[in-house]
Formats: C-alpha cells, sequence, structure tokens
C-alpha cells in the first residue's frame, strides 16, 4: 500500500494498463498451456490404441501364417518334427519369433532361447506372481488370444513387456504362439510427449516474446505520452509562472500608482493644511476642517485599496456577506447586471475555504465582466442540509470552448488558477460552456472536503 501510494498518477495509470495485460497473457499461457497437455494426452491415447490394434492383427496373421504353413504336416509320419523345424526357421527381426509347447508346459521349440527346450516352466511366475505360461496355455485352450505377460527380450537380456497371441493344434497336444515386445510403444509414447513439451515450450516463449513485445509498447507509449505531457505540463506552468510575476507586477505597480497618485497626494495636501494652520492662526479653524475632510477620504482610499487585497469582510461577516459586497461592486460599474444569492443555513467554514472561494468567485466574476459580454450574472453559495457546500457563476453570456482554451500554454490561465485552488481543498469543480450558450462553473465540497480543509 505505501508503494502504490508513492507512486504518480501516471505510475499508477501505467501499472493499471500494465497489469491486467500480462495477467490476460497469463491466463492465455495457462490456457495454452493445459490444452495442449491435454491435446497432447488425447494423442497419445489414440497413437496408443492405434499402435496396440495394428500389433494385435500383426500378431494374429503371424500365427495364422505359422498354423497354415504347419497344416499339410498334421497328419504326415514325422509331421510334428517337421513342423517344429519348420516354425524354428520362422522369424521377423531379432526380437520376432515363435514358440512352442505341449499343453503340459513343456518347451518344446523356442528359436531364440534354445536352452529352455526341454524344460517344463508350469510354474513359472513373473516378478508379481502371476502364472506366464498358465496363463498362455489357458488361453490357447480357450480357443486362441492375447496375453500381456513379462519375458526376457532376447537383444536386451532384460524382462519387458510383451503381447503375445497363441492358439492350440490340439491334434498334436501343443500351443502355438508369438508376440511382440511392447517397450517400442514406450520409446513411441515418450517421444511424443518430448514433441508435446517442445510444442508447450515454443508456445509459451511466443507468449512471453508477445508478453514483452506489449510490455515494451505500452511503455514506448506511456514514455512518449509523458514526454508530451511533461512538455506541456512545463510550457502552461512556465506560462502560468509568468503570468503570476507579470500579476504581481502589475499589482504592485497598481499599488505604487494608487499609493503614489492617491494616498501620497493625499497626505501631502492634508500636511499642507496643517501646516498653514500652524502658520495662519486666524483661519485656523477653516484649515483644520478642510485637513480633516482630505484626511477622511485618505482613510477611505486605503479602506479601498485594502479590500481590494482582501476584503475585512470575509473576516468578519464571512463568506456570504463578501460574496454579496463582490456581486455588489460589480453590478455598480454598469452594463451587466449582478447579484448574489445565498441558500440554505449557514454554517462557519474554515479559512482556507473561504479565500479559496472567494478568490475562485472574483476570477470567475472578473472572466464574466471581461470576456462574456453577458447581460446577468448569477453568483449562489449554497449550503447543503448534510453539511455540504456549493458556488455556482452561471451568465447568460456568449459562453467559450474551454477544452481549446486550455490547450494553449498562454491561455486560460484564469480556469486553471480556479481548478488549482479547488483541487488544493479536494473540491470538485465543474465547467459547462459551449460558443453561444453562457457559461455555468461550479465547485462543490463534501463535509469530508470541509472536515479536511479545518485540519
Amino acid at each position: 500500500m505505501k508503494a502504490w501510494a508513492s507512486l504518480s498518477l501516471r505510475g499508477r495509470l501505467f501499472l493499471l494498463a500494465l497489469l491486467p495485460l500480462l495477467a490476460s497473457l497469463a491466463l492465455i499461457a495457462f490456457a495454452v498451456r493445459q490444452q495442449e497437455r491435454e491435446l497432447a494426452a488425447r494423442e497419445q491415447a489414440l497413437v496408443r490404441v492405434s499402435y496396440m490394434d495394428a500389433r494385435r492383427t500383426e500378431l494374429k496373421h503371424y500365427v495364422d501364417l505359422a498354423v497354415s504353413t504347419i497344416k499339410p504336416l498334421l497328419g504326415a509320419p514325422g509331421g510334428p518334427q517337421q513342423a517344429l523345424k519348420l516354425l524354428s526357421s520362422l522369424d521377423y527381426g531379432p526380437d520376432g519369433y515363435f514358440f512352442v509347447y505341449d499343453l503340459q508346459g513343456r518347451v518344446l521349440m523356442h528359436s531364440r532361447q534354445a536352452e529352455l527346450v526341454g524344460q517344463n516352466l508350469w510354474e513359472l511366475r513373473d516378478p508379481q506372481g502371476r502364472p506366464t505360461i498358465q496363463q498362455l496355455i489357458h488361453q490357447a485352450q480357450a480357443g486362441g488370444g492375447y496375453v500381456e505377460y513379462l519375458w526376457r527380450k532376447p537383444s536386451s537380456s532384460q524382462l519387458a513387456p510383451k503381447l503375445g497371441y497363441v492358439v492350440a493344434v490340439p491334434e498334436w497336444n501343443w500351443m502355438l504362439g508369438t508376440g511382440l515386445y511392447m517397450d517400442g510403444i514406450e520409446a513411441t509414447m515418450a517421444e511424443l510427449e518430448r514433441g508435446a513439451r517442445q510444442n508447450i515450450t515454443t508456445t509459451l516463449l511466443w507468449v512471453g516474446a508477445v508478453a514483452v513485445f506489449g510490455v515494451g509498447l505500452i511503455s514506448a507509449g506511456a514514455l512518449a505520452l509523458n514526454l508530451s505531457e511533461h512538455r506541456s505540463a512545463e510550457a502552461k506552468l512556465r506560462a502560468l509562472a509568468r503570468e503570476v510575476v507579470q500579476s504581481q507586477e502589475d499589482e504592485r505597480a497598481r499599488l505604487a500608482r494608487e499609493l503614489h497618485d492617491g494616498v501620497s497626494q493625499a497626505l501631502v495636501a492634508t500636511k499642507l493644511l496643517i501646516e498653514s494652520a500652524q502658520q495662519e492662526p486666524a483661519g485656523a479653524a477653516r484649515l483644520q476642517e478642510l485637513a480633516l475632510k482630505q484626511l477622511n477620504g485618505t482613510l477611505a482610499e486605503v479602506r479601498h485599496i485594502s479590500h481590494a487585497l482582501r476584503p475585512a469582510l470575509l473576516d468578519t461577516l464571512g463568506l456570504p456577506a463578501a460574496l454579496q459586497h463582490l456581486a455588489d461592486e460589480f453590478d455598480a460599474a454598469g452594463g451587466t447586471r449582478f447579484e448574489a444569492v445565498v441558500e440554505g443555513e449557514e454554517v462557519e467554514l474554515p479559512e482556507a475555504v473561504k479565500t479559496a472561494l472567494f478568490r475562485i468567485a472574483q476570477e470567475a466574476l472578473n472572466n464574466a465582466a471581461r470576456h462574456a459580454r453577458a447581460t446577468r450574472v448569477q453568483l449562489a453559495l449554497r449550503f447543503a442540509p448534510g453539511g455540504g457546500l456549493a458556488l455556482e457563476v452561471a451568465d447568460d453570456g456568449r459562453g467559450f470552448d474551454a477544452d481549446a482554451a486550455q490547450a494553449v500554454a498562454d491561455q486560460g490561465l484564469g480556469l486553471r488558477s480556479m481548478r488549482e485552488r479547488a483541487d488544493a481543498l479536494g473540491a470538485r469543480l465543474s465547467l459547462v460552456t459551449s460558443p453561444g450558450v453562457g457559461c455555468r462553473l461550479a465547485v462543490k465540497l463534501s463535509p469530508a472536503d470541509l472536515a479536511r480543509a479545518a485540519t
């Protein structure tokens, strides 16, 4: 929270634009990863099924071929010996061979493991305790079929899963079969899984590249916008600074002229009258009366200058009275009708609020008098029942384009000054205007804004 609070507005906007993009890309990457994994799993399952179906068909064809090969020898003298010799010569690769057992489990022919011939393997069991030869013989006696079991692979001398297909040769009390080792399908599946992982990695790298590109694009756009806004803000700040300095110099010059031409001259005249009264005792009473009159005029001039700098009514009678006096001053100038309205039950306002709202009203009335060409200007101060406050200035003048005025650095300084005063209070300043439809400016403060201003 502290880190977030320390960020500038542009930094927060940048993060608010960046975080949803990164979150979206992360979700996309997660979804793609899950989909590709599911697709790879389905592909492997389909490949496994297709492979096993093809292998089963292949094994059946091999056994059918072997049976058809020895079939002519079934009734011939010496047929079993010739059949065993013929079957031992049939193979299809280093690990593809036929085997023959009698139905009691004795090995009659094994072309890859000749040392087993003559042994009875009826009790042979695999590492899980399953009877291997018994399963094969039972399947053969049941009409033939497929059996999965473990057997030593000739090419590696290691136990490997094997799919066998066996049939019975009842004429000779035989079980004839062949099989295929299934570690090949596992290697194929592993290769498919490696390919799927590589595809997932490539996809995630593309998503990461898109994320980097998007972050770079947003950063570049934010930098360009920041530089543009920075230049514009600097230009407006320089113009505002020049305007403030010029306003201060103009105000000093006006005060100097008023003091020199008004107060100073009046004091000199009063001084001369007092000196004349001292030198001419006979006419001292008349001269003192003239001096007193001149002094009263000087005091009125000093009060006028003081009021222009900061009206005493603001400190003594409050904001409503000061605004009423301000409207009366503009109305006395003639040409445009100025009036002030106070609504609601008046409450005591913080000093900062009174000063800011008075200056905003002063600037708004001054702009209306100089630029609006209005026939009527209304200044309204409204106290809300819940403790809020609103200041509104409305005229029926010609209006203006506020956006265009603020876009130019050396224009709209009065409006920017009013906005800055409102922002300092945490208030909301709204301006509704356009060429030909008049202008309505409103400053609204909530009870919380007033409470903050009081602290």
